[in-house]
């Protein structure tokens, strides 16, 4: 190691548990760990985590990297932390939890936000105006699940100090400080986002929705310094109790950060459990038709582009954990990492998956027509349709529902985005990131080590915040292992599979409707 490099240690906590990385002020990853932590499925749409759980996995891999980095503490400056959002951690007044996380799966506070619409018709439009995004009449936000909280589990909403998406619950809990900013609290959605120098919770959101003010943390600029490590935590971790902690992001922005997407004309493809296509934009708009939003962004006067997609690298493990159980290439069914084997597995499959459909809406659809009801399937299969038909298909599927919303995305920031960097879980895979070079039809730049772009694009917000980095050193410090260009003899071939998929969701919905038993929350 380089006497003279400095580094921020960065927890990233997704669904499945924590990545923490040491990561160097030229952006290169020096240690990492990974924790898993459960998830608790207690029926239809109901879902928890164990904040003490999450707290242990987090500690753990922390502790991990400090010991096997080979690095002096004292050149860790601070520690930030990124994690999954529109979830809601109920904690104390001391940052400890007195109840379960509700995670962003779950959709039990859906009768309690259907009751805001019924009693106050002109909500949506009361909300979008202000905040930027509509409560989910699923129930899959935080506002849903607080007010879940309140109207069915009093006494824990009681109990609570404060109600914190979980990258706030970190930062709390290793400082003892309880805040948010504009970025976390967004999913909350009692933010007045109009004015980025002027976030604030809005009074007529908060009595609309019922939710008390005391509950909510107060908000501090995006990227500031929310502390330092508490003494018992800084003994356990081995680091100063001097080092500092920084307010938290949620992981969309920190991948677009850690993609580089800031830059003008430039957007990314994140497949992590879900996926996204990441982008910036200059004012605060929102395009229900399409479910793209716009949300404060970590650089200064610009909006983040929110357009979630649905499921990404879910169907990809749902397929190799559920579905392929022989004793072949795709034997190792280990949930861990279930991209290990999918390299060695496609080199005998053509584009085209042999004219093989995956339709990946296992949870319902998002952008660019979201409709819980939607669910997924393989269509055209045949006799002759093979389980590494099936892999691919799910690869090409999950890249034509990022391909549908495209087009939107480049309407929305008013640019065309003529290259796409491909980040999370998903770019680990050199033959789907040419399936994305091919569908999208444009190069497509895999990113070094792309499954800790969050835990880069925190760090690099930390160094931004100390003055150790500006954001032109955020675009030289932007690695790329490759870049795949789209392969012509493929693009007649994948057009004519597109229209089809277009075609599949409207055919299908009423069927996916009927059966599932729920309304599309599509406005168009």
């Amino acid at each position: 190691m380089m006497a003279t490099s400095q580094y921020i240690l960065s927890i990233d906590l997704g669904t499945g548990g924590p990545k923490v990385a040491l990561v160097s002020d030229d952006g290169a990853i020096a240690a990492s760990a990974l924790r898993g932590v459960t998830t608790n499925f207690l029926g239809p749409d109901a879902a928890e985590q164990d904040p003490e759980e999450v707290w242990a996995a987090i500690m753990s891999a922390v502790k991990e990297v400090v010991r096997v980095a080979d690095v002096p503490a004292s050149a860790i400056l601070g520690m930030s932390c990124t994690s999954q959002y529109f979830s809601i951690v109920p904690i104390d007044a001391a940052g400890l939890p007195v109840g379960p996380m509700i995670p962003w799966m779950d959709g039990r506070g859906a009768p309690h936000t259907l009751s805001l619409y019924q009693a106050h018709p002109n909500l949506a439009t009361q909300w979008i105006e202000r905040t930027g995004m509509p409560p989910l009449p699923t129930g899959n936000d935080s506002l849903s699940h607080m007010l879940f909280l309140k109207n069915e589990r009093p006494e824990i909403y009681d109990r609570a100090a404060k109600l914190v998406e979980p990258s706030d619950y970190v930062t709390a809990r290793l400082t003892g400080n309880c805040v948010t900013n504009a970025c976390t609290a967004f999913a909350q959605l009692l933010t007045d986002n109009r004015r980025l120098d002027q976030v604030d919770y809005h009074s007529e959101l908060l009595a609309t929705s019922g939710i008390d003010r005391e509950k909510l943390a107060d908000l501090v600029p995006i990227g500031s310094c929310q502390g330092t490590l508490k003494e018992d935590i800084a003994r356990e971790i081995g680091l100063p109790s001097s080092t500092k902690v920084f307010t938290g992001v949620n992981d969309t922005h920190a991948a677009a950060m850690g993609t580089g997407v800031f830059r003008r004309g430039h957007g990314a493809l994140n497949i992590g459990t879900t996926c996204q296509v990441l982008a910036f934009v200059d004012e605060m708009k929102t395009d229900l038709d399409n479910w793209i939003l716009s949300m404060p962004g970590p650089i200064r006067g610009r909006y983040m582009v929110m357009s979630e997609v649905g499921l990404g690298g879910k169907p990809l493990e749902h397929f190799i954990t559920k579905v392929a159980f022989a004793k072949d290439a795709l034997a190792d069914h280990s949930i861990d990492d279930p991209f290990a084997n999918v390299e060695k597995a496609l080199r005998s499959t053509p584009a085209g998956s042999g004219g093989l459909l995956y339709l990946p809406w296992l949870s319902g659809s998002q952008s660019p027509h979201a409709n819980a009801s939607m669910r997924g399937g393989f269509l055209n299969m045949s006799l002759e349709t093979d389980r590494m038909d099936m892999l691919r298909s799910v690869l090409e599927g999950v890249s034509h529902s990022l391909y549908w919303v495209l087009p939107a995305v480049e309407r929305f920031i008013g640019e065309d985005i003529e290259e796409l960097e491909f980040s999370g879980g998903g770019a680990v895979s050199n033959v789907w990131s040419q399936i994305m070079a091919d569908i999208m039809n444009r190069p497509v730049h895999q990113l070094a080590e792309p499954r800790f772009v969050n835990n880069r694009g925190t760090a690099l917000l930390a160094f931004h915040e100390l003055g150790v980095t500006s954001l032109a050193d955020f675009d030289k410090n932007h690695r790329i292992a490759q870049t795949y260009h789209p392969k012509p003899e493929n693009r007649g071939m994948y057009d004519r599979l597109f229209e089809q998929f277009k075609a599949a969701w409207e055919r299908n919905r009423p069927i996916f409707e009927a059966l599932n038993g729920k309304e599309s929350f599509h406005a168009g």
